[in-house]
């Protein structure tokens, strides 16, 4: 009966592990999540220095992967203290009710060498949309890097209220792109 039981446990053991092994864990100063848009036609790069991306994948199953990003929507750096303020405010991020924009996957599919399929939820200011997008992955000595660009409309999320919904002046048009190094 006893040695019933230490196989049970160790079985048990083995696949716990097994579940944990694909965990990653993110390098920051490795990693980047940036918009880029366009404020009066000209193009508009802005960093996010502050967000978490979790994620757990095994190249041996990229249908088993699984990701989550939140991104601090106060972190947005445009490279001016006022821009930075102002993106913050109720008529864009709305920060102080909205501190965090997410992304959920709900699956993710090997779509040729190299490549995935992501779809999931993205939640920005409280509205959640499905999206897809395309993702590369490579391994870098025993990193995986993870580049993609997901392309949204800034006003489907609410983005720009009041004068601002005018694309005239920014466009609605939005590629939040990221790149993420993360390893065991």
């Amino acid at each position: 009966m006893k040695t019933i039981k230490k196989i049970a446990l160790v079985s048990m053991l083995g696949i716990a592990f097994a579940a944990s092994a694909a965990a990653l864990k993110t390098d920051p100063a490795k990693s980047t999540v940036t918009a880029t848009f366009k404020q009066m036609n000209v193009p508009v790069d802005a960093k996010f220095k502050k967000f978490t991306a979790a994620i757990d994948y095994d190249a041996a199953k990229p249908d088993a992967a699984k990701a989550t990003v939140e991104v601090e929507t106060g972190s947005m750096d445009l490279g001016d203290a006022e821009y930075n303020k102002e993106v913050t405010k109720k008529e864009w991020f709305n920060a102080a009710q909205f501190p965090k924009a997410t992304f959920v996957s709900s699956s993710i599919k090997a779509a040729g060498a190299g490549k995935l399929t992501v779809t999931g939820k993205l939640t920005i200011k409280g509205k959640a949309t499905d999206v897809s997008f395309p993702l590369t992955v490579k391994a870098d000595g025993k990193n995986q890097v993870f580049d993609g660009v997901l392309p949204i409309k800034r006003l489907t999320y609410n983005i720009g209220e009041g004068e601002w919904k005018d694309t005239s002046m920014v466009a609605d048009d939005v590629a939040i792109k990221f790149h993420v190094v993360a390893g065991q």
